[in-house]
């Protein structure tokens, strides 16, 4: 079982937020049953945490043994910009105004669909929406 991680758990433990003990179970837990993997997208969205530096990032990836997935294969990226589309498209039409999503949600939503098997967030009813057939395991302060 292939867990990926959406940033906001691992910005979370780090800020050692209310949700931080949920998040260490679940990460135990999906290391128990499989591999941590983390999208091109989600690492590079937590180089702006505010209390870590490149070398703690590392250690940590390492000492967790997460795999960075740092190619986002084509079927992801399209699969990120269909559903973005598709949230674009419904926002019109709704009316309720600007896109406020960016695809940087869609591309974390297509890798942990298309690379993964489940994607472990804060987060759920975001991706549940655009995602409904991705296996979500959700975490909540």
């Amino acid at each position: 079982m292939r867990t990926a991680l959406d940033s906001n758990i691992l910005s979370a433990l780090w800020s050692n937020e209310a949700s931080a003990k949920a998040i260490s179970r679940q990460l135990y837990a999906a290391k128990q049953i499989g591999s941590i993997r983390l999208s091109p997208v989600a690492y590079a969205e937590l180089f702006a945490h505010p209390t870590t530096d490149e070398g703690f990032r590392s250690r940590f990836y390492r000492d967790l043994d997460i795999e960075i997935d740092f190619e986002l294969s084509p079927a992801a990226w399209t699969e990120a910009g269909r559903r973005f589309a598709n949230y674009a498209s419904r926002r019109r039409r709704s009316g309720g105004g600007e896109v406020r999503r960016l695809v940087p949600d869609f591309a974390i939503g297509a890798h942990a669909l298309i690379q993964a098997d489940r994607l472990l967030t804060m987060d759920a009813d975001r991706f549940t929406r655009d995602f409904p057939e991705l296996s979500l395991v959700p975490v909540s302060a």
